[in-house]
């Protein structure tokens, strides 16, 4: 395997996470274009979202090639696809910093508006939550929701993690949005209903210098 990360694939009953590639991008790119949330709605810190169908293409691919590029030991983010029952719904994400030192990171997610309100969106971030203990050696994860998106801070909730502070954010073009920060530990988490299975985990470890 060239590029060690490829190698991962993460299942947990329907559910398959996998690093993101670029033969993924035509599903992705259709998937965010039909709609992941309400247009007077703003979920993310960086609006990438927002423009016409071609910018929001431009910036997903941009995005996912410079986090693919710029993943070391001493700074990653992790990219997953997801797919449920085959079917790619959304990404699911875990980002760090001196990892080797913190043993922490914080989650993050996009799910395609039509599968909303289905389970899935808890189920990739507690499969991925299961993967960092289980497989990285993870002792804290993090997350965050803006105050005005119930329905990320309800999946949070059932997850497992606690509020732990607040903070004020630019979100959009001179709009300040308040972000509610949140903690897990492998204590506190609410597994998957269904055991992982995974595939490339050595070659990851390796990679990020967890040998």
């Amino acid at each position: 395997m060239l590029w060690p990360p490829f190698g991962l694939k993460i299942t947990s009953g329907p559910l398959a996470l996998s690093p993101v590639c670029d033969a993924d991008f035509p599903e992705l790119v259709a998937l965010a274009q039909a709609g992941i949330h309400a247009p007077d709605e703003m979920p993310f810190y960086f609006p990438w979202t927002a423009g016409t169908a071609h910018e929001v293409q431009m910036r997903l691919m941009q995005y996912h090639w410079a986090q693919r590029a710029a993943m070391s030991p001493a700074s990653w983010s992790l990219e997953t696809a997801v797919r449920f029952d085959g079917e790619l719904v959304g990404c699911q994400s875990i980002s760090t910093k001196d990892y080797l030192v913190t043993k922490t990171g914080e989650t993050g997610s996009w799910l395609g508006m039509k599968y909303h309100g289905r389970g899935i969106g808890t189920a990739m971030r507690q499969t991925m939550c299961a993967f960092m203990f289980d497989h990285l050696d993870a002792e804290e994860l993090s997350s965050g929701a803006f105050a005005d998106n119930p329905a990320s801070l309800a999946v949070s909730r059932k997850v497992g993690y606690r509020e732990n502070g607040v903070f004020r954010l630019k979100r959009r073009d001179g709009e300040m949005a308040v972000n509610q920060k949140l903690v897990l530990t492998s204590e506190t988490l609410n597994r998957p209903k269904d055991d992982l299975k995974v595939e490339g985990v050595p070659q990851l470890r390796a990679f990020l210098g967890l040998t």
